[in-house]
């Protein structure tokens, strides 16, 4: 070897550990020669070419005179394709090669006669060693480069292929003077404005492919030049989305270069890219691909991917057998023994016919046990079971499983094959499995599976600023603010939440506090200079503002129900539970508010998808038996929001009419339900669903809605409508005009009377909708007899009647004529005043008394006629009046 060339040589795009090792490879090699291919990481070439060209004797590739190399030492890699020119002297006669690498053996790898091959994080640490074993001295600049290289290899020793071995020597070269200031400089560099602009690129080229039940991201990008730090822009990249293993594709000028990132042992990046060319470890790998288009490449690398990922985690290696099952015609109590028997929380409900099973669904321990605590113990399985059912085949990976369990928040998923149930797989099953697959991941295993399993969330920020006004959100974060200094939790929930996904209107705004919901409310309301009404017995306050504006605050609770139909009993609990005792899935979203959180939605019941579906669903198969309101509930939101009633919900509706649950709801309930959706836009719709269930008989059997009474409402409607376009100062209460038109076809006097008492009627609404309706009915009748009528008479026909009654008659009336007058009645008649006043007639010497009232209706009517329209004409005729109204003296009659 003296008598020839002795080279320290590494692999192209070399980076600090490649650099490293050179460094301590001449430490090793006094006398080779360092011939560096030259990194074009600009960061690397920078502080390499400023702070440390004396420590290595550097000799240009351009000036090695390849005849006479006798000997190379090879750093941080094997593969000839890596080495540039240095490749075409492998098979000179004699050459003598060393090997210094940690990265797994390759087809191809060239063969040394040293190799020393090691599975560690750094080929520095493999050198490292080699010099302390040896006790060559090395001074504190040496020291910081090999720290340097440890440290990048490693990912600060957070990638997988982290050893202790790596650790040892890092703590060997920090005792040589290592100055890890400048490590953790170097390592955590600023990004620029451009890279900015390159990682938003990457970020928007995501794809996420899943090969043989695993996750897997690519992404691409493109630019005319090239692009310095890609690998570290990756590694920000995985960092920043906490991927399991992803590859970046850049096409730079006429080369392709991938860069790859793994955190999890089925994923071998270096392997992988090692079929393209290029190497590196399990953790990290890059290539660089020449000739072929950004395409090609990646179309080749998703098939190397799907030839070289396996996987065993298949449905028939996961799931339990046999499957324990019940009978759809089986009781609640007799599946509530079978639970018992096996210690099972789900059991899958089949029907047996022929030899043959058909699976129905599954019925969950918690819906059992509730139905026995409700008194349906005898009721059949199949009333409650749950038949929005996904299943599985033998072969199905876990991705599937995964997604299926997760989307479906299913607890069991039948494994079927040929038709039979041969096994079923439990979201026990499937955490088993997500454990298994994390093992050797950065997260603790637990933990990760718990993020894929729980809760979804994001930030909605930007929504929250683009929809709502500058003044809720300050309102939001002084409440986030106000439960932080008091150590709660502070959630705007409900409604709220929902319309703002929906793009809707809302300013009711619901707080649900993590903590004591009443003394938040104090304090809050004694911050803003409010005020506050508590409920101290549900732990709910109201905040009222200043100006008026209303708050609710409740603290978090939990509500279980004594029988079916009751109201709930309330105990304090989690924000989960506290969305979970909601009605709808749509309704239980909730935006965190503390600071550090705000503008975090959290989505516990896929409430986000049910809203992108459309689809009105409960929490649980026994939610209608707690509470039936909550069947009117659904209807209304189903019209409110053109959406559809999920499948089960409304099996689960006609499970509750055929039960008969209504029978223990008390009046003003069903009346509070009935009379909100006659608020709604258009409550036809809603009353066609109610008749679709025959819950218009929980009303009372007289109610049909039929096409007669559907064209009522819809007239109703119009009128309403026509009359809010009028804008005018006279709010209608839409539920009265609307009621008033449900109750027209029924004639049976009892019949309406009892209808008043099942509803639990005040004595107003009673008047109202009684003895009211039946003269505004009588005023109509005899308006349409009597087409000449003078403007003062129909004044005085319908000025007695509310303004929901008048509304009434003008949608009930199929004659042109008489909707006209009745609307000029609304428009103009009713408006009309005179300025004649009690002050005025004692200033013209009338003595008070019940002579005024008679003036002024006397002065009103030729006002409404057009026979009068000034102040002076009232007065004048006033005094006619009188004086036709006073007797005349005998003088005068004689």
């Amino acid at each position: 070897m003296n008598d020839g060339l002795s080279i320290i040589t590494t692999h192209i795009n070399a980076d600090f550990d490649a650099m490293a090792a050179m460094l301590a490879a001449q430490k090793l090699y006094p006398d080779a020669r360092v011939v560096f291919p030259g990194s074009q990481d600009k960061n690397l070439r920078n502080f390499f070419i400023t702070s440390m060209v004396y420590l290595l004797n550097i000799t240009d590739i351009n000036q090695i005179d390849f005849e006479a190399i006798c000997h190379i030492v090879l750093v941080d890699t094997r593969q000839p394709s890596r080495i540039g020119r240095f490749a075409e002297v492998l098979n000179k006669p004699g050459l003598q090669i060393h090997i210094y690498d940690h990265h797994p053996d390759m087809t191809g790898d060239i063969k040394g006669a040293l190799e020393i091959i090691e599975p560690v994080g750094a080929t520095t640490t493999i050198l490292t060693e080699t010099i302390q074993a040896r006790k060559i001295d090395i001074s504190s600049d040496e020291a910081t480069i090999m720290c340097l290289g440890i440290y990048e290899d490693t990912g600060s020793f957070t990638f997988s292929s982290t050893t202790k071995r790596d650790l040892t020597a890092a703590a060997y070269l920090v005792g040589k003077g290592a100055n890890l200031n400048l490590v953790a400089d170097l390592i955590a560099r600023e990004i620029t404005t451009e890279q900015v602009g390159i990682l938003n690129d990457m970020i928007q080229g995501i794809t996420t492919h899943n090969i043989n039940d695993l996750e897997v991201v690519l992404t691409t990008v493109k630019t005319d030049r090239y692009i310095p730090d890609f690998a570290f822009l990756v590694h920000k990249m995985v960092n920043m989305e906490n991927y399991d293993s992803i590859f970046a594709l850049a096409q730079m000028e006429n080369k392709i270069y991938i860069v790859g990132r793994s955190r999890v042992s089925d994923i071998d990046v270096g392997a992988i890219l090692g079929y393209l060319g290029g190497g590196g470890h399990a953790a990290a790998a890059s290539a660089t691909i020449r000739d072929k288009t950004l395409t090609q490449t990646k179309h080749d690398l998703i098939q190397i991917l799907q030839d070289t990922i396996e996987s065993n985690r298949r449905a028939e290696n996961l799931m339990s057998a046999p499957a324990i099952q019940v009978d759809a015609g089986a009781t609640c109590r007799q599946a509530s023994g079978l639970l018992n028997r096996y210690n099972i929380n789900a059991l899958i409900v089949v029907k047996s016919t022929d030899f043959k099973t058909a699976c129905l669904g599954y019925i969950t321990r918690q819906i059992i046990e509730k139905a026995v605590y409700h008194q349906l113990g005898e009721v059949p399985v199949r009333e409650y079971m749950n038949t929005d059912m996904a299943i599985v085949h033998p072969d199905a990976p876990l991705f599937e499983i995964q997604e299926k369990i997760i989307t479906n928040k299913q607890r069991i998923m039948p494994v079927i094959e040929n038709n039979q149930i041969i096994g079923v797989i439990t979201r026990t099953d499937l955490l088993n499995a997500l454990i298994h697959q994390a093992k050797n991941n950065q997260l603790n295993p637990l933990d990760q599976a718990d993020t894929k399993l729980n809760v979804r969330s994001r930030n909605i920020v930007n929504l929250m600023r683009e929809r709502l006004s500058r003044r809720f959100i300050d309102i939001l974060n002084h409440i986030g603010q106000t439960a932080d200094e008091l150590g709660y939790g502070a959630y705007v929930v409900g409604g709220f939440v929902r319309d703002l996904f929906l793009y809707r209107e809302n300013e009711d705004i619901d707080i649900v506090i993590e903590g004591d919901g009443i003394r938040f409310a104090k304090t809050y309301a004694e911050s803003i200079g409010g005020r506050v009404h508590t409920h101290s017995k549900f732990g709910t306050a109201v905040v009222t503002f200043p100006d008026g504006y209303k708050i609710d605050v409740a603290s978090a609770r939990m509500e279980y129900y004594t029988y079916p139909a009751a109201l709930p009993i309330v105990e304090m609990s989690s924000i989960r539970l506290d969305l979970y005792r909601r009605d709808f899935s749509i309704n239980t979203l909730a935006v965190r508010l503390n600071p550090k959180w705000f503008g975090t939605v959290i989505d516990f019941f896929s409430a986000r998808k049910d809203i992108k579906e459309k689809v009105i669903r409960v929490l649980n198969n026994l939610s209608f038996v707690e509470d039936p309101t909550r069947v009117f509930r659904a209807i209304r939101f189903e019209q409110r929001f053109h959406f559809k009633i999920g499948k089960v919900t409304a099996r689960l509706i006609e499970n509750a009419v055929r039960m008969d649950f209504f029978k223990r709801l008390s009046g003003k309930r069903v009346f509070t339900e009935i009379k909100l959706i006659l608020e709604e836009e258009n409550p036809a719709a809603a009353f066609n669903r109610l008749n679709d269930y025959h819950l218009l008989n929980v009303i009372h059997p007289s109610i049909q809605f039929d096409d007669k009474l559907s064209q009522i409402f819809e007239s109703v409607r119009k009128v309403i409508v026509w009359y809010d376009l009028l804008f005018l100062s006279d709010h209608c209460e839409k539920w009265a005009v609307y009621f008033l038109a449900l109750i027209h076809p029924i004639k049976r006097p009892a019949a309406v009377l009892e209808i008043f008492t099942r509803l639990g009627l005040s004595p107003q609404a009673r008047r109202l909708l009684g003895r009211e309706r039946i003269k505004a009915e009588h005023s109509l009748e005899w308006i349409a007899r009597h087409p000449s009528i003078k403007n003062s008479h129909l004044f005085t026909r319908l000025s007695t009647f509310k303004l929901e009654l008048v509304l009434y008659m003008m949608a009930l009336t199929t004659n042109a004529r008489v909707k006209q007058q009745i609307s000029g009645y609304l428009t103009r008649l009713r408006q009309t005043k005179i300025q004649l006043t009690g002050k005025i007639l004692q200033a013209m010497n009338i003595p008070p008394g019940p002579v005024y009232r008679e003036i002024f209706d006397f002065v009103l009517a030729a006002k409404l006629d057009g026979k009068i329209s000034t102040p002076d004409e009232e007065r004048q005729l006033a005094r006619k009046f009188i004086s036709r109204r006073q007797p005349r003296s005998p003088s005068e009659t004689g």
